[in-house]
């Protein structure tokens, strides 16, 4: 009895430690438990020496390093994690994924320099050289969807295909400032998820302002992003129809942030793209709509010979 009362007693201890443990660091323990999913899958976390700095980085793929390289780069205030359950479905497919932290994010380094978009292609040119992937097929997501654009453009030596999620990188009338991406108190950071998500989660107040001290730690690396991005000078507008790369764009039908009508646009300016319209999603597609994202990203990539034109709607459960 005095056994069985102690092993409670310990049992009880360390439930009231992981509850104290969740409450004052909710989002340590979310990236943990996203680790760990990623770790059990296969997928090994690493850094690598590139231009200068040491990135971190997701790889996943067949044994033996074969499969077709696939380069995935996060968006504005995202970090590698963030493709979290696209990187073992795309590996499980046979193709060898590689995410990288840009500068300033995630796991990776955070210099006194500009992130602007031109800077992070070049990370994201630096990086593939230095993992040794001479050309790949390469997707971005949000802001990573601009930089992958750019470096398409800049160079097509690189970019094999070219998928985009939810992109930036075009002129539109924002209804948001930039303070937008750095709230300071926890209605900031339910209007930000409400404008990601058509199906905003309640976030109770511990765990919203958790994500407040997250967010305003990187405040001025975000700041500095969104100032180089509204300054205009890597816009695409006028360059799209240069690309020459097969292209893929999925877009959440429900996109607050960053309309339909940009991927519209996007499809219009290149021939040989295929959009794709997942519906009961918004700006969070390729991870709450994982499932018909991953299996268009395939069918993309798979094609031969590559899809050109056209457009398919989703429904988020397909």
């Amino acid at each position: 009895m005095k056994l069985a009362l102690r092993v409670l007693a310990v049992l009880l201890l360390l439930m009231i430690s992981a509850g104290l443990i969740f409450y004052r660091y909710p989002l340590w323990v979310a990236d943990q438990h996203t680790r760990f999913h990623l770790w059990r899958e296969g997928v090994k976390s690493e850094y690598v020496e590139a231009g200068g700095y040491r990135l971190h980085y997701f790889e996943a793929g067949p044994a033996g390093g074969g499969g077709t390289p696939l380069v995935l780069v996060h968006g504005l205030g995202a970090r590698g994690e963030d493709w979290g359950a696209m990187i073992p479905a795309l590996a499980a497919q046979g193709f060898h994924v590689y995410v990288p932290d840009l500068l300033g994010f995630g796991r990776s380094p955070k210099p006194d320099v500009s992130y602007s978009i031109s800077l992070q292609e070049q990370t994201v040119a630096q990086f593939m050289q230095a993992v040794h992937v001479a050309r790949a097929d390469v997707g971005g997501w949000s802001m990573g969807g601009w930089v992958v654009m750019k470096l398409a453009l800049d160079h097509p030596e690189m970019v094999d295909r070219l998928m985009v999620y939810d992109s930036a990188g075009l002129y539109f009338p924002a209804t948001f400032g930039p303070e937008l991406f750095t709230p300071s108190d926890p209605a900031g950071v339910r209007k930000l998820i409400a404008i990601l998500t058509p199906k905003p989660r309640v976030i109770p107040d511990f765990a919203a302002e958790a994500m407040v001290r997250k967010l305003q730690a990187n405040a001025w690396v975000v700041n500095r992003s969104t100032a180089s991005m509204i300054g205009g000078r890597d816009l695409l507008d006028f360059r799209l129809h240069n690309i020459s790369q097969p292209m893929l764009i999925v877009w959440g039908a429900q996109d607050e942030l960053i309309p339909l009508a940009s991927g519209e646009a996007i499809h219009k300016s290149v021939p040989q793209s295929v959009l794709d319209i997942v519906e009961g999603c918004g700006h969070l597609a390729p991870a709450e709509c994982a499932k018909p994202v991953v299996e268009g990203t395939v069918e993309f990539l798979r094609a031969q010979p590559p899809m050109r034109g056209g457009g398919r709607t989703f429904a988020a459960g397909y």
